[in-house]
C-alpha cells in the first residue's frame, strides 16, 4: 500500500530535517536538499506575488538543472499545474502546446524567449538568464522567505504531460500529485535503489522519464547526477565521473552503446543496473556481458503514473509482472479477454486510488478512448509468458496493413536492427502499387559501414516473412527524436522516388 500524501510534504520534511543531504550533483556542483527548498520557495512565493495561484498553470520550458529542479518543486509546493515543453519544440507545435495548455505564464531559457515570442505568445515571460521583455527566474530563485501553505492534496493537479506527438497532436495527461508519488514507488522497485545508489539522469526533465525520477531521492538515500543530454560516445565516461550505479534508458539507448567501438569504459563506469524499456531479447545477455551490468526491465505509460509492470527475475524478452498498485489483462478487439497463450492489447486497471490518470486535458474523445469501464485501453499489444510475465509486441497502431496481413514495425525493426551494419532504423507504411500498403524501411549505418541495398534486402528475407520484407529501404544520416529517444515516424518522408526499390 502506498500512502496516499503525494510527495510535496516529504521533500519538506527532509529539506527541514537534513539540509546538507544531498538531492543532486550536476557535473562538479552539489545542489542540497536545504538549497533546493530555499529556491522552491523563492519560486512559489514570487508566483504568488504575480497572482498566479494554485490551480493555474505554467508553462515551462527549462534545460535540466537547479533552475528547473527548484522550478518543479515551487509549483509543486504552490500547487500551481506545472507544464513541461520540450526545449527543442518551435513553430506550430510549441505553439500548440501554449495555446491548449493556456497557462498564466511562460518561464523559459533565456536563448528561448525569442522562439516562444514567434509563435504569437504575449503571456508574461520570466527568463532563466538576460533576455529583453523578460523577467528573470534568478530575482525568484533567491527568494529569502519560507513558504508555508499546506502541500497540495493527493489528487491535486501536479502536471499536464504531452505525449512526444510521434503521430498526430500531442495529447495532455493530467497528472496528479499521488501519481507521482506512485511513479517514485516504481521506480524504487524497478532500480532496487539501495542507499548510497546515484542515479545517472540523461533524460530531460520536461519528459516523464526524467521528471519521475525527482521523489525517488525522498523516498530511498540516492542522488541523482545531472547530465546535460545523452551521448552513447561518452555515455559511461559520465557515468564514471560522477559515479553512477543505475542507467536509465528508453529507445534504441542500449542498442546504440552495443554498437559503440569497445571501449575501456565498458566495464571501468560502476553502473550495476540498466533499467527502462526497449532492451531487445537477442541482445540481453550480450549487453550484461559486455557492460558489466543487470538489465531490469519495465513498462508503462505517463497515463499510468510511468510504470505498470516491471522485470526482478531476469526473464530475457519480458517486461515483468505488475506493480502492486495496478494489474493488467490482455482483451481483443471485441473486448474479450484473449486465451492465456494469445496477444491482445494491454489494458490496465487500477488496485489502489489515483494510480491511473483522470483524463487528457480539454480532450474529452481522447479520455473517451483510453479510459473504459475503469480501466486504462493502453493501445500496446502484448502476451504472457508461461510464468505470468508480459511480453511487450509494440503499439497497435505502429503497424503496416501488407498483403492482407498486419505487419508490427517492432517485429521487423528489431530484426533489421541485428544487422552488423545498421546502428538505427524505423519502418513505416506507404502507398502500395495495388491493394493497401507497402514498407518502407529508412536506416542509419554505423560509423565506417557500408550498406548494398540489395544484399541487405536478401539478408532481411532470410529471417522475415515474405510480407514483413520491406519493398523500400533508404539510407539516412539520423532520426528525429522525441526526448525519449523515440523516433518521430510522422516526419519521415512517404515518397517513393527517394529509396531503393526492392520491385524495381
Amino acid at each position: 500500500m502506498v500512502e496516499q500524501d503525494g510527495f510535496v510534504g516529504r521533500f519538506v520534511a527532509l529539506a527541514r530535517a537534513a539540509p546538507e543531504r544531498v538531492f543532486a550533483r550536476l557535473d562538479e556542483a552539489l545542489l542540497t536538499f536545504g538549497a533546493l527548498d530555499r529556491m522552491a520557495d523563492g519560486v512559489a512565493l514570487g508566483l504568488g506575488r504575480r497572482d498566479v495561484a494554485a490551480g493555474d498553470r505554467v508553462a515551462v520550458m527549462l534545460r535540466n538543472g537547479p533552475a528547473a529542479l527548484a522550478t518543479m518543486f515551487g509549483l509543486a509546493k504552490a500547487g500551481i499545474v506545472w507544464v513541461p515543453v520540450n526545449v527543442q519544440l518551435r513553430g506550430p507545435g510549441l505553439a500548440y502546446i501554449i495555446d491548449h495548455a493556456a497557462p498564466r505564464l511562460v518561464i523559459a531559457e533565456a536563448d528561448l524567449v525569442a522562439t516562444v515570442r514567434e509563435t504569437g505568445c504575449d503571456l508574461p515571460l520570466i527568463a532563466h538568464g538576460a533576455a529583453p521583455g523578460a523577467e528573470r527566474l534568478e530575482t525568484l530563485l533567491v527568494g529569502a522567505e519560507c513558504f508555508k501553505a499546506p502541500p497540495p492534496a493527493p489528487d491535486a493537479g501536479f502536471a499536464i504531460c504531452y505525449t512526444s506527438g510521434t503521430t498526430g497532436s500531442p495529447k495532455g495527461v493530467l497528472l496528479s500529485h499521488q501519481m507521482m508519488r506512485f511513479a517514485g514507488e516504481a521506480t524504487a522497485l524497478v532500480t532496487a535503489a539501495r542507499a548510497g545508489d546515484v542515479m545517472l539522469l540523461w533524460e530531460p526533465l520536461y519528459h516523464i522519464g526524467g521528471a519521475q525520477l525527482i521523489v525517488l531521492p525522498l523516498i530511498r538515500d540516492v542522488t541523482l547526477a545531472l547530465v546535460e543530454r545523452f551521448s552513447a560516445g561518452r555515455l559511461w565516461q559520465q557515468a564514471q565521473a560522477c559515479g553512477a550505479t543505475h542507467l536509465h534508458y528508453l529507445g534504441g539507448i542500449l542498442q546504440m552503446l552495443l554498437k559503440q567501438p569497445p571501449s575501456g569504459f565498458d566495464r571501468a563506469h560502476g553502473v550495476r543496473i540498466a533499467w527502462g524499456a526497449g532492451c531487445p531479447a537477442e541482445s540481453w545477455r550480450e549487453i550484461e556481458t559486455r557492460f558489466g551490468l543487470t538489465i531490469r526491465e519495465c513498462y508503462g505509460m505517463t497515463e499510468a503514473s510511468s510504470f505498470t509492470t516491471y522485470n526482478d527475475t531476469g526473464a530475457i524478452g519480458t517486461v515483468g509482472r505488475p506493480v502492486p498498485w495496478l494489474t493488467v489483462e490482455l482483451r481483443d478487439s471485441d473486448g474479450a479477454l484473449v486465451p492465456f497463450d494469445g496477444a491482445g492489447e494491454i489494458v490496465v486497471r487500477a488496485r489502489e486510488p489515483r494510480a491511473l490518470f483522470a483524463g487528457y486535458f480539454r480532450n474529452s474523445e481522447a479520455t473517451a478512448a483510453a479510459l473504459r469501464d475503469g480501466a486504462l485501453h493502453t493501445g500496446d499489444r502484448g502476451r504472457f509468458d508461461a510464468d505470468g510475465n508480459l511480453v511487450f509486441l509494440g503499439r497497435m497502431t505502429d503497424s503496416v496493413r501488407c498483403r492482407g496481413e498486419n505487419v508490427s514495425a517492432w517485429e521487423v525493426e528489431r530484426v533489421a536492427a541485428a544487422h552488423p551494419a545498421v546502428e538505427d532504423c524505423a519502418m513505416i507504411g506507404v502507398a502500395a502499387d495495388v491493394g493497401e500498403q507497402d514498407i518502407k524501411l529508412f536506416v542509419v549505418l554505423r560509423p565506417g559501414a557500408a550498406l548494398d541495398p540489395a544484399a541487405f534486402s536478401a539478408w532481411l528475407a532470410a529471417r522475415l516473412a515474405p510480407y514483413q520484407n520491406p519493398r523500400y529501404i533508404r539510407v539516412v544520416d539520423g532520426f528525429e527524436r522525441t526526448p525519449s529517444q523515440r523516433i518521430m515516424k510522422h516526419r519521415l518522408p512517404r515518397s517513393l522516388d527517394d529509396a531503393w526499390d526492392r520491385l524495381a
